[in-house]
Order: structure tokens, then sequence, then C-alpha cells
């Protein structure tokens, strides 16, 4: 379970970082998957922002069950 949470909140903040390097710099045209969804028109940054930060907190939250989870690994 770690192991996961570890990648999928990886993933999620690597392209919550990309999308936020492509609406301020025009860079890394291909990485961004909010611009792809026309849920978001008009609030990409902020959904990049909401990705990001939910990234942040699935890597957290793998610490934690790393460290609940006891010996195993």
């Amino acid at each position: 379970m770690k192991r996961i949470l570890e990648v999928a909140g990886f993933l999620m903040m690597l392209f919550g970082v990309a999308g936020l390097v492509h609406e301020w710099f025009d860079w890394f045209r291909l990485w961004g998957v909010v611009e792809k969804l026309g849920w978001f028109e008009g609030y990409e940054i902020y959904a990049n922002i909401v990705l990001a930060v939910t990234g942040l907190a699935l890597v957290a939250a793998s610490e934690r069950a790393g460290r609940a989870g006891g010996s195993r690994g």
C-alpha cells in the first residue's frame, strides 16, 4: 500500500508541477493533464495547484502508512 501511495502521489505532484510550468512558461505541453480536460476551462492554474498539493499529501500519507505498518515493507 505504501508503494502505491508513493507512486500515485509522485505522479500527481509531477503532473501538477508540469501543468503549472506549462501555464506560466508554455513548456511541457505534452505533460498537461488538466489542460486536456474541458472541465477546468479558465481554472487550469488552480486545478494544477490542487493536483500538486494532493500529490504531496499522498506522499506524506505513504510515509505515515509505512511507519504504521510495523515491520512490513
